[in-house]
């Protein structure tokens, strides 16, 4: 398959991927070819030693408008139980990548789009961005994660409503819930790219260990947690970069971190 006929892009900027999910006339919805080729560009650009950051938006005029219904229609139980382990291991690719993942969303971010939105480390929300798990209009529950990371994001009580109602929230309503980290103007890409760039000039040890502290002991308890981030600290201190950036911070200079 050439790259102009892919439903993955993507574009190297150095230090930083952009991911484009490319189906614009299906709103990017999700099928079993966008899923393996995602997980497949992920796990490859993962793979680079000099990775930064990463960002995932959708092409057109959505980011995802969620899972391909029409693939999913005739679905047997066994190969609906398939493809939401093919949901959830592309958000288990996404969540092991040591760099940050950025989510540039705008428009729709429902139902698989959502949830794919949600495995993302930032969310930038678009002033027109709408995310949702409606699932429950068709007759069915979240499959990819659905019910398990939005209620670790907005808590029980707005996981529960949003997904038993169907009910969509736009970008304002999901950045005061914690759905969204922040909503942006409308070029959400470039602004994306922006805060990539941002992670990018920081020290890429100490984002990667920032990001290992809080999604491996966020959900533990506080004592747990704290050992977990002194080992961690500790561990900074056995690499270039915090001596780079300790000596260049008193020498009043930019650092010129390598990730070692």
């Amino acid at each position: 398959m050439s790259e102009q006929e892919s439903v993955v892009l993507w574009e190297d900027r150095g230090p930083i991927a952009v991911v484009t999910l490319n189906r614009p006339k299906a709103l990017n919805a999700l099928n079993a070819q966008v899923m393996d080729e995602l997980a497949h560009k992920l796990d490859t650009l993962g793979r680079r030693e000099d990775l930064r950051a990463i960002v995932v938006t959708g092409a057109g005029k959505a980011f995802v408008a969620g899972a391909d219904i029409k693939a999913m229609t005739d679905f047997t139980p066994a190969q609906a139980e398939a493809f939401a382990r093919k949901g959830q291991i592309l958000s288990d690719v996404i969540e092991s990548l040591g760099a940050p993942v950025i989510a540039a969303v705008h428009g729709y971010a429902l139902g698989g789009g959502c949830e794919l939105a949600m495995t993302c480390d930032i969310i930038l929300a678009g002033p027109r961005a709408v995310f949702g798990q409606p699932e429950v209009n068709l007759g069915v529950i979240p499959g990819f994660g659905g019910t398990q990371r939005l209620v670790r994001r907005v808590g029980l009580a707005r996981a529960m409503e949003l997904c038993v109602t169907g009910r969509l929230v736009k970008a304002e309503e999901a950045v005061s819930m914690g759905l969204a980290s922040r909503m942006v103007g409308d070029d959400v890409l470039a602004e994306a790219i922006e805060v990539a760039e941002t992670i990018a000039a920081k020290g890429p040890v100490a984002v990667r260990l920032v990001k290992r502290a809080l999604n491996e002991y966020a959900d533990g308890s506080l004592a747990a947690g704290l050992a977990g981030e002194r080992s961690l600290f500790a561990l900074c201190f056995a690499t270039d970069d915090q001596r780079e950036g300790m000596v260049a911070f008193q020498e009043k200079r930019k650092a010129a971190f390598t990730g070692r």
